[in-house]
């Protein structure tokens, strides 16, 4: 009986080593897989460990570990992807703003050239009696090169436009985006608690 007694006890310390050294070896499998920045998952575990997934599964402490760096990993992984959609939406906010300055200064210029082209063509209405022809030409010559400014400050102002629509377009496109992902980490949060 002794015996058996000791055999019993002789075979639960090796059992109890031998779980000791899979756990060590399930430490040293994640602590690889995360240097090489590769995912950790139950079968890359597994295969770097030597162990059954089985192993990982039933053991409460390896299981304990695994769920610990799996659901470390997936928070790290929804920051950064909520902060990398952070600054996309800034960004995007950003460049709609510069669109919109863009359009303000356009629509100043296109005002101040209106007021000078008015100008001009009165004196020139007011002096077209009074000079001679190379005079009027020079006038005519420059109403004309004001008003080919003022055709490409209009192109100007309608690209500048399509542009600002755009960027709010993609800006509405990202909000929306930004809305599922938010709800999809809101979902996911009850589930991680489990």
């Amino acid at each position: 009986m002794s015996t058996t007694a000791s055999q019993t006890a002789a075979a639960n310390q090796a059992r109890r080593t031998r779980t000791e050294e899979k756990l060590r070896q399930v430490a040293g499998a994640i602590g690889q897989l995360q240097r090489h920045r590769l995912p950790v998952t139950y079968p890359a575990i597994a295969a770097r460990a030597g162990v059954s997934r089985t192993f990982l599964y039933d053991n409460p402490a390896a299981r304990d570990l695994v769920t610990a760096v799996i659901t470390r990993a997936g928070r790290q992984r929804q920051h950064d992807q909520a902060s990398g959609d952070a600054q996309a939406e800034a960004s995007w906010q950003q460049r709609a703003l510069n669109a919109e300055q863009a359009v303000k200064t356009a629509h100043a210029e296109i005002r101040v050239q209106r007021t000078r082209i008015g100008d001009l063509l009165g004196q020139l209405r007011d002096t077209h009696r009074e000079h001679d022809s190379d005079t009027v030409e020079r006038l005519a010559t420059g109403n004309a090169a004001l008003k080919q400014r003022i055709r490409d400050l209009t192109t100007r102002q309608r690209t500048l436009e399509e542009r600002l629509q755009a960027a709010r377009s993609s800006n509405r496109f990202l909000d929306n985006r930004i809305a599922g992902l938010e709800a999809q980490l809101l979902a996911a949060q009850p589930a991680a608690r489990r």
